[in-house]
């Protein structure tokens, strides 16, 4: 198999997914929460049972970009806080109940160094990097299947320069 373009990496990207994130938080669709990773699995609820809501999930605009923004200053440990999406707790799929989107991580990184300390996921930084690149047709096996709703829904929610479609 020979490769017939640049290798590109998602970290190439952090400042657009990180400009995408605030402007999620200023519509009010995305969140700061503080809750436990023990918290935060009982709030998630179960295949059978619906979420409930964060305590943090209606902080305002404004704190919420005031944390975000202390989050990337380095001001929290490892943990201490995420990123959430506010989509809903209650739906039947699991990946749509406020699915992290960054999480603090002081670590020193193979191509950006030390710049970032925030490190956003897999399922906010897929779509967004699709269309940065242009990609018109993301084909993935069926363990995404139930993560395609969640990148549709970045991807409806965002000014993405192009809307690609996941098979």
């Amino acid at each position: 198999f020979e490769w017939s373009g640049e290798v590109r990496y998602a970290s190439q990207y952090f400042d657009q997914l990180h400009d995408w994130a605030v402007e999620l938080i200023k519509a009010g669709k995305a969140y700061v929460d503080d809750l436990t990773p023990e918290q935060a699995k009982e709030y998630r609820g179960s295949l059978t049972e619906p979420g409930k809501n964060s305590p943090f999930r209606d902080r305002s605009v404004e704190e919420n970009l005031d944390l975000f923004a202390r989050m990337r200053a380095g001001e929290f440990p490892d943990g201490a806080r995420v990123l959430r999406a506010k989509i809903d707790m209650a739906s039947p799929n699991m990946n749509l109940r406020d699915p992290i989107m960054y999480r603090i991580r002081h670590a020193h990184h193979h191509q950006t160094g030390d710049k970032w300390c925030i490190y956003p996921n897999y399922d906010f930084t897929h779509g967004q990097s699709d269309a940065i690149e242009g990609i018109t047709h993301s084909i993935c096996t069926l363990e995404f299947e139930s993560h395609r709703p969640l990148y549709e829904w970045f991807l409806e929610n965002l000014p993405v320069p192009a809307q690609p479609r996941q098979y």
